[in-house]
């Protein structure tokens, strides 16, 4: 991981809220942003903030997610999410998140991340499948 990366870096990221991102159990007129697609888009947010400041060969994977989901944002809506490094540890990054409709806030939080060698993640996880298959 490059050094450059310092807390107070942010991002942010606009997106439309669309079908496969809103709950279906409360009918069609209440097709509303569904939490787990939020969080997905702020773990989405910031593995491609990070992108910029790892090396060749390494990524990074999501450790820790809090979010309080304060509002609903209807299907077609716009949404801003915003993160902010807070802390970084060796190869560990923590993030302030936040989510925003333009009506409301929606969403407040922190996200981890955890920078990996790619080859080294992939080694492990070839091991322990290997391990299962021993049984």
């Amino acid at each position: 991981m490059k050094n450059s990366l310092k807390p107070g870096a942010a991002t942010t990221r606009s997106l439309s809220v669309d079908r496969p991102r809103t709950i279906d159990f409360l009918g069609e007129t209440l097709r509303i942003y569904a939490t787990p697609e939020l969080i997905r888009d702020i773990e989405q947010t910031c593995l491609d903030f990070l992108q910029e400041y790892v090396d060749a060969g390494e990524s990074s994977v999501g450790t820790e997610v809090s979010i309080r989901h304060s509002g609903a944002t209807l299907l077609g809506g716009e949404v801003e999410i915003h993160a902010e490094v807070t802390n970084i540890d060796g190869r560990s990054v923590s993030f302030r998140v936040s989510a925003s409709d333009g009506i409301e806030d929606i969403c407040t939080g922190t996200h981890s991340r955890f920078v990996v060698n790619v080859d080294k993640l992939r080694a492990r996880v070839e091991a322990k499948a290997a391990q299962l298959r021993a049984g």
